[in-house]
C-alpha cells in the first residue's frame, strides 16, 4: 500500500512547495496561513490530478512524470487564485515549472539513492529482480 501512497504525497507535496515559494516570490519570511492554505489547496488537487494521470499512462520516466505534475499545477494554479504578478498565466506557468523542476529533482536524486537508473527509475541488472526490473521477494 505505501508504494501506492508514496508518489501521490511525492506529487502533493512538490505541488504545495512550488505553489508556496512562487506565491511569496521566493521570500520565505512572507509566508502567511493564507499562503498555506492556497498552496496546500493547490498542492492536493494538483498532486492528486497528476498521480491519477500517471497511472493511467503506466509511466515510470522521470521526465514525463515532471512533465505531468508541472501542467497539472499550473491549471490548478491557474483555477484556484489569481496571478500576483504579471499576465494572469505568469504565476501559475512558473509554479508549473517549478513543480516539474522539483519533481524531476526529487524523483531522479531518490531513485539514485535507492540504485535504479537515473531518469527512467528502472532497476538495473540483478539476480532479484524479474523481466520488469521489479525485485522479487
Amino acid at each position: 500500500m505505501k508504494y501506492r501512497i508514496a508518489p501521490v504525497v511525492e506529487n502533493v507535496a512538490e505541488a504545495t512547495a512550488a505553489c508556496l515559494i512562487t506565491m511569496v516570490q521566493g521570500n520565505i519570511f512572507a509566508f502567511t496561513v493564507s499562503h498555506w492554505i492556497i498552496a496546500a489547496q493547490t498542492g492536493v488537487a494538483a498532486g492528486v490530478l497528476a498521480s491519477a494521470a500517471v497511472m493511467l499512462v503506466r509511466t515510470d520516466n522521470r521526465w514525463t512524470i515532471a512533465a505531468i505534475l508541472g501542467l497539472a499545477t499550473a491549471a490548478v494554479d491557474l483555477a484556484v487564485h489569481p496571478g500576483m504578478f504579471g499576465p494572469v498565466f505568469a504565476e501559475a506557468t512558473l509554479t508549473g515549472i517549478g513543480a516539474a523542476g522539483l519533481s524531476y529533482l526529487v524523483g531522479t536524486g531518490w531513485r539514485r539513492l535507492r540504485g535504479a537508473g537515473p531518469a527512467t527509475g528502472r532497476a538495473g541488472p540483478s539476480a532479484n529482480a524479474d523481466s520488469n526490473g521489479h525485485e522479487l521477494g
